[in-house]
């Protein structure tokens, strides 16, 4: 490590680099490594866990027979044998660890409730604080249903019987059978995601509730067991530990104090001091990411170090003995995670933060990678299901830069920067550097400009946080000195989030990459050749091979890129000029376009303008005749600030709150008409004939999904061709069957899914409109477990093809074809059931008419 970074003083000659001590590192790597195998397949964990024990066995038994070696191959070979047993014991302990885990996640009694597909009484326990919508956000959790998501445990739950919620006292819940009360539960710890819980009040971490759910099963591998959806009232049974709660009180204070402020800086500010995010934007959060700033949204490593960082330097002005700076430090570290809320994502972080400091402590930050490595391997112990988690790899990752990295590369640059700068942009360039291969795994795109944006808003962080923390802290006590106090955080934390915007539009911000493994090991690899050119590690090669790295790591920079670009136009190019539906890529949500005549009808936006934005200029579309908002949940109405000023006319489903009446506000105000639609309104787009099915009377009517307009477009006699659509909206199960009861639906070439592909559906309306195709706007890696594997099934079952904008991207429709009835379909990526449709391949897989 550097001068800057050892205490060292500047003028000194820096000091040969220390071998790394890779003992614990290793180890930890394997056991790591072990952990993402078994996790998903845990029934297996038992037998590696032998094969490992009897590995460890044998390697032992062969060190110890050669012991007698002194040189030779024989003495290497027994220094590899004993190099790998702590190997073979980190691969024992994760395999134990998921042997033992995996049993307690999948309990009998929830094994039986997937089993038989019912709901169950549990009593849930929040693992993070749920905060009631903003009075500008439609949803909180747009993708299942409306309401809020958190994650949470749950701590009991009983056999699928009649049930009725106990008025005991602690959170039992009874069951009724044959007239019996029975209070007894089973007692389980099972780790769910917690959606569509209606909140009207503050809910913090701790607290229990009871209820009725129904639980829809993840994947083996996933940290979460399962998703939980409420089907009654979800009611508080149980406050959390006094600790808890008067830290929840401390947080509520300052998101008070904070009320009267406003801008980018109100928005920011809870985020960085308390790690409460309920108030950034869309918007603000996509410019964090883009401009590689995303770790100062919420409490993360860096917030932890700030606060550590603090404690040493008081210590160290007072001239603290090193153990009680270190002491210190940690309490506060302690009493932060407990003020932010102890998290899953906080505690790795604190862990992560707690490692750097005991590692620096020392004086010898190369000995920082055995410390590391034990923690890991603890961690992964401890919960081996987290081995998966991005959040989890990218700590480790941006901290074994620091240790590693940070050191060697303040060295380098401080050949041409002064040493305090030479530090600032190695510090966030380290991080990065690491973190970006997993990070293409999330967005197939470089953020060029995170290093300049690091370094801009370095100096912001700490005061923005530090003093943010010091108002949250001073409310209950004086609150017209903590609104002072608030009022100087605002400033630090409006200059971070201004650097956020204003690095993210920068020309060239972002390169773009390609996506997937290929694109995270291209990137790993490049990033090693420009390490090596670079001269890191030194003991690497000679000047001239040092140079042969940095031109390949510059051909291999421009090939990359160009082909990446390259391959965009490409698609671009290939599309088809006559396609009369596409679904657009927009994440989590709905956008579908209908065209016929000159004329484009847009049904519902996504949740994100810019997507929604890119996907109308990538086809060339202006001008919006006729747009449908299904309803005003983010994910069908959060886009339309896209659209204002470029729509004639909108027919809107049934408003209900101050936000809705805002999106009619802003379509008026762009020069719209815009109409309250339902059941029987028809009307004409080009050679398209559409017919409102649902729902029955608007005015009537509660706005939801359930209310979701429901949009049928049949083509009329000038283009026989133009395949037909039903557009379901988020219809859940029992408006789809009133649907089907009440109109003839006839077949469709075209069914857009209903809610994403949600398993809440009516299964013989999609086998009575027997589309040949079907669309999902669904987000890659959603939380919400869309679209359902049954639903899939049933629709493979009826001979649909189904079109994910997840796996395929944008996709196209074109006219049937005049001799054989088929539809020509255009993917940008993926496959396809009836086989693989190459990117920009056009007309490669076509389907059978409706008729």
């Amino acid at each position: 490590m550097s001068a800057a970074l050892t205490g060292a003083p500047a003028s000194q000659p820096a000091a040969a680099p220390s071998r790394l001590d890779l003992r614990l590192a290793l180890p930890a790597l394997v056991g790591w490594l072990t952990a993402v195998v078994l996790v998903g397949v845990p029934g297996a964990a038992v037998g590696v866990g032998l094969a490992a024990l009897l590995g460890t066995v044998a390697a032992v038994a062969v060190v110890r027979r050669g012991a007698a070696a002194r040189r030779g191959r024989a003495a290497r070979g027994r220094a590899v044998v004993a190099a790998s047993i702590p190997s073979l014991v980190a691969v024992a302990v994760v395999a134990a660890a998921v042997a033992l885990v995996a049993p307690s996640r999948m309990p009998p009694v929830l094994a039986a409730e997937l089993e038989r597909g019912a709901t169950v009484a549990v009593v849930l326990e929040l693992e993070q604080t749920v905060q009631p919508p903003r009075v500008d956000q439609r949803v909180t959790d747009p993708g299942f249903g409306g309401g809020a998501s958190a994650d949470a445990l749950i701590v009991a739950m009983v056999p699928n019987v009649a049930t009725v919620p106990s008025p005991a006292a602690g959170g039992a819940v009874a069951t009724q059978n044959a007239g019996v009360v029975d209070p007894a539960a089973v007692a389980v710890r099972i780790p769910v995601r917690l959606l569509g819980l209606e909140v009207t009040e503050r809910l913090p971490l701790g607290t229990r509730l009871e209820g009725r759910v129904r639980v829809i099963p993840l994947d083996a591998g996933d940290d979460r067991v399962a998703l939980v959806r409420p089907v009654t009232g979800l009611e508080p049974i149980g406050v959390p530990p006094p600790l808890v709660a008067g830290a929840d009180g401390l947080r509520a204070g300052f998101l008070a104090l904070m009320a009267p402020f406003a801008g980018d800086g109100a928005a920011l500010l809870p985020g960085l001091a308390i790690g409460d995010t309920t108030a950034v934007s869309d918007e603000l959060d996509a410019a964090m990411k883009r401009s590689a700033l995303s770790h100062l949204t919420a409490v993360s490593g860096a917030n932890c170090a700030i606060v550590v960082g603090l404690v040493l330097g008081v210590g160290a002005l007072a001239r603290w003995p090193r153990p009680v700076r270190v002491g210190t430090a940690l309490a506060a570290l302690g009493g932060f995670v407990v003020l932010v809320t102890p998290e899953p994502s906080v505690v790795r972080a604190a862990v992560m933060a707690a490692v750097v400091l005991l590692a620096l402590s020392s004086g010898r930050p190369a000995r920082g990678l055995p410390v590391l490595g034990l923690a890991v391997l603890g961690i992964v112990v401890l919960d081996p299901w987290i081995a998966r988690e991005y959040g989890f790899v990218l700590s480790v990752l941006a901290t074994a830069a620091l240790l590693v990295l940070a050191g060697p590369l303040t060295t380098l640059l401080g050949r041409w920067l002064p040493a305090p700068l030479a530090l600032a942009v190695a510090v966030p360039l380290a991080a990065q550097l690491a973190c970006q291969p997993v990070l293409i795994l999330l967005a197939p795109e470089v953020p060029l400009s995170g290093v300049l944006a690091n370094m801009l808003a370095a100096p912001a962080a700490p005061v923005a946080t530090i003093v943010g923390m010091i108002a949250c802290l001073l409310a209950p006590v004086i609150p017209p000195l903590a609104m002072l106090v608030a009022g100087i955080a605002w400033l630090p934390a409006a200059w971070i989030a201004g650097v956020a915007r204003v690095c993210s539009q920068l020309p060239g911000a972002l390169l773009p990459w390609p996506e997937g493994a290929l694109g995270a090991v291209l990137l790993g690899a490049l990033t090693a050749a420009a390490l090596v050119a670079a001269g890191l590690p030194a003991a690497i090669g000679s000047a001239r091979l040092r140079a042969r790295f940095a031109l390949a790591a510059v051909a291999a920079l421009v090939i990359t890129a160009g082909a990446t670009a390259g391959a965009a136009a490409l698609r671009g190019l290939g599309r088809p000029a006559d396609w009369a539906v596409a679904q657009c890529d927009i994440g989590q949500g709905d956008a579908v376009l209908v065209r016929s005549a000159g004329q484009v009808a847009l049904i519902d936006t996504g949740a994100d303008p810019a997507l929604l934005t890119h996907c109308l200029d990538s086809l060339g579309i202006e001008r919006i005749d006729l747009l449908v908002l299904t309803h005003f949940d983010l994910d069908h109405a959060g886009g339309v600030p896209a659209v204002v000023g470029r729509v004639d006319h909108a027919l809107v489903g049934p408003t209900g709150r101050p936000e809705d009446e805002a999106v009619v506000a802003a379509l008026l105000g762009g020069g719209a008409r815009v109409t309250p639609s339902g059941e029987h309104d028809h009307g004409r787009l080009g050679d398209y004939a559409w017919r409102m099915l649902g729902p029955p009377d608007h005015r009537g009517v509660e706005p939801g999904n359930d209310a979701s307009l429901v949009l049928e477009l049949r083509p009329g006699p000038g283009c026989p061709a133009c395949p037909s659509v039903l557009a379901l909206g988020d219809l859940g199960a029992d408006a789809q069957r009133r649907l089907a009861a009440v109109h003839d639906l006839r077949p469709v070439d075209v069914v857009k899914v209903s809610h994403h592909g949600s398993p809440d559906q009516h299964l013989p309306l999609y086998t009575a409109v027997a589309a040949p195709l079907a669309l999902i706007g669904v987000g890659a890696d959603n939380t919400y477990g869309h679209p359902a594997p049954a639903l899939l099934d049933a629709l493979v079952a009826d001979g649909t093809l189904v079109v994910r904008s997840d796996e395929h991207g944008l996709a196209l429709i074109g006219p049937r074809d005049p001799a054989t009835g088929a539809l020509p379909l255009w993917v940008e990526r993926g496959t396809v059931e009836t086989g693989t449709v190459e990117r920009g391949a056009v007309e490669r897989g076509t389907v059978g008419g409706a008729g």
